[in-house]
């Protein structure tokens, strides 16, 4: 409770309150796998995974493969992001196009790379499709790496593309 009332103290009350940002706030967590608790509790993804390991929908409201090449993809509606942008096929797109543009899509885990990369087309107003070169029976856990983002957090933070020109780890 000591770190909780030494917190509290270094905030300030409304009235000393500065109009300017004067600082920077850091965040300190000594454990290797802190990205990982900020990226799943920020971002959306297609699918989660349970903790035995079995594959749940998240944005994804159900699926079914057209063919051995061709997953299709029902969005649920009315599911948000934290700041309050819908999540839409435009935005699962929109990550999807982004996540293209990486040399290294997932770094951490190549396995859960799409390789080759398919190639995704809204095909309805909730759906989308994703469309393989060749058959991929893992494709489903693959995408519990697709991080989805809000329009806002590609404006103006894009994993590092405004001031390194990549997404690849160098923010």
């Amino acid at each position: 409770m000591k770190w909780m009332e030494r917190a509290a103290s270094l905030f300030k009350t409304k009235q000393e309150a500065v109009s300017e940002p004067t600082g920077r706030i850091k965040v300190v967590d000594p454990n290797a796998l802190n990205w990982l608790y900020i990226t799943y509790n920020t971002v959306e993804e297609l699918v989660r995974v349970d903790q035995t390991g079995k594959i749940q929908p998240a944005v994804m409201k159900s699926y079914r493969w057209v063919n051995n090449r061709t997953l299709e993809i029902q969005i649920r509606r009315n599911e948000r992001f934290p700041d309050g942008e819908p999540v839409t096929t435009a935005t699962v797109k929109r990550a999807f196009d982004e996540m293209c543009r990486w040399k290294n899509p997932h770094p951490p885990g190549t396995q859960f790379n799409l390789d080759p990369m398919p190639t995704l087309e809204i095909s309805g107003p909730d759906t989308i499709r994703l469309k393989f070169s060749r058959p991929d029976g893992f494709a489903l856990g693959k995408l519990r790496a697709m991080h989805i983002m809000s329009s806002r957090f590609w404006s103006e933070l894009g994993f590092g593309y405004l001031r390194q020109g990549t997404g690849e780890g160098l923010w």
